[in-house]
């Protein structure tokens, strides 16, 4: 039996749903016209009322003696509109579903054609209603994102359930396509559904990639084989040493032009979009990855945005800490706030401010709870789901995340940040691996990625992971997506004990 016979026993009887992307795209388009005609048919009714739209009418230019009605403006704005959300791709498959750039190329898309608009205006001297304009655009914009925020949803839902998804045969060594794997599956709303493996040189079989069996070849030659054979559309490539340029470019050619693509997985992970330039040379499409700067304007935007938000915050939740610590202080015996050391950025100690969760002599019993069965936390991390050392205030508070909030106060002196990796304890230091430390480079933060992935949830190894990619990809804007996810992460009471 050849191996492709063996891959094609090993096909899924599922049908494979190859025409999700374009009927995808034909949904969202749909809502995208029921949204902006909203939008601007609603900017006419309400600048104009309805019985005077058609008695309303726009010279185009001084110089001509032209008019036409609002209601030709109107249908107009809302064709070219639509025309420009489909010039930037807004609906393309290999944006949606993950990431900021759908909604990045939807705000391009709004502002271009609205700078455009100013600018014939301006050049034909006609005059537009100025409200007309002002409504519309932002109920446009705001209702488009609102509606592809929704339609992310939906898309996700399925995509976790294996369906709407590029189906992905990986080519590499063993090591470096189990590496793939594992990410791949960590992200399913990516879209990315692995269905078979190729490791040039091994026994073709199956093998177990991110704790699910796959099919596995071992003829680099019967790529086109397997790939028909599991109806796969994306063939991505890994490291491995039988993977010459000469090979490579060869297994592009013989892709079907527009229904199946390429694409190469870089060694290097973890590194954000913004840090990544692609620059053609001498054939060769070289990779430039930025380094992330730690100095300079950006980190005094990031001081600027800190001190506003959390001076802000203090001022907006100053009623509620006074009610709090008037409940913790009658609740338990103890001082209002916990004082604790952490360790800082450039490794400075510092004492981080909480409301008090648990009882006075929480860090004498620590202890004894040391070597008892934990039900979270990590190696390194201790967390209980049930500590018995949490007060029954504090465990409300804990939940919420309530007893965070005195740490504003340490944003607004400099020794935190609204967004940053976890302060640690300087026990948790003593058990750094030496790479871990580049997480001192920054200040630490209220909350940050960890918060918002999982929180006493996560493994130790992913905690160290998703604190330094924060390290090496921040930015203000990823800062506001954070404390968004963090508030939503709140009141959902993900994985806070």
């Amino acid at each position: 039996m050849t191996e492709a016979q063996v891959a094609r026993q090993t096909v899924s009887a599922a049908h494979v749903d190859r025409g999700w992307a374009r009927r995808y795209a034909r949904a969202v388009a749909f809502t995208d016209l029921l949204v902006v005609i909203w939008a601007v048919v609603g900017a006419q009714l309400l600048r104009f009322g309805v019985s005077a739209t058609e008695e309303r009418a726009v010279q185009l230019s001084s110089r001509m003696n032209v008019q036409v009605s609002y209601t030709i403006i109107t249908v107009g704005l809302i064709l070219a509109w639509m025309a420009m959300l489909a010039v930037f791709k807004t609906r393309d498959a290999r944006i949606v579903g993950v990431g900021a750039t759908e909604y990045r190329l939807v705000v391009q898309a709004t502002m271009w054609l609205f700078g455009l608009g100013a600018i014939v205006l301006f050049l034909t001297k006609t005059d537009i209603a100025r409200a007309y304009i002002l409504i519309a655009l932002p109920l446009g914009l705001l209702f488009l994102l609102v509606s592809r925020w929704l339609w992310r949803h939906w898309l996700s839902a399925r995509r976790r359930r294996g369906e709407a998804s590029y189906r992905v045969v990986l080519v590499g060594s063993r090591v470096s396509i189990a590496a793939i794997a594992r990410d791949l599956a960590r992200v399913p709303v990516a879209g990315y559904h692995v269905v078979a493996a190729v490791v040039p040189g091994v026994v073709s079989g199956t093998t177990t990639l991110a704790d699910r069996p796959i099919p596995l070849s071992g003829d680099i030659e019967a790529i086109q084989d397997v790939m028909r054979a599991h109806e796969a559309d994306t063939l991505v490539i890994a490291s491995s040493d039988e993977l010459s340029p000469e090979r490579i470019r060869r297994m592009s050619w013989d892709l079907e032009p527009g229904r199946q693509h390429l694409v190469m997985a870089p060694s290097l992970t973890d590194i954000g979009g913004p840090r990544i330039h692609t620059r053609p040379v001498a054939g060769l499409p070289l990779m430039h990855v930025e380094t992330p700067a730690f100095e300079g304007a950006q980190l005094f935007l990031k001081r600027i945005f800190d001190l506003l938000g959390s001076g802000a915050l203090i001022a907006l939740l100053s009623p509620l800490l006074l009610v709090i610590a008037l409940i913790v202080g009658l609740s338990s015996p103890g001082p209002v706030l916990f004082r604790q050391e952490r360790v800082g950025r450039q490794g400075r100690p510092f004492h981080m401010l909480k409301f008090r969760s648990m009882v006075v002599d929480a860090e004498q019993q620590l202890e004894g709870l040391l070597d008892r069965q934990r039900d979270a936390g990590n190696a390194v991390l201790f967390k209980m789901q049930h500590d018995p050392r949490v007060t029954p205030i504090g465990r409300f508070i804990r939940r919420y995340s309530i007893d965070e909030l005195p740490q504003l106060f340490n944003v607004f002196g400099g020794q935190m940040s609204l967004v940053g990796p976890r302060p640690p304890l300087p026990r948790e230091v003593a058990a750094y691996d030496d790479h871990v430390h580049r997480k001192f480079l920054v200040k630490p933060g209220i909350t940050g990625l960890w918060q918002v992935g999982g929180r006493s949830q996560l493994s130790w190894e992913e905690s160290v992971r998703l604190d330094l990619y924060y390290v090496e990809n921040w930015s203000i804007t990823g800062d506001i997506v954070i404390l968004w996810r963090t508030l939503k992460a709140v009141v959902g009471r993900d994985g806070a004990y």
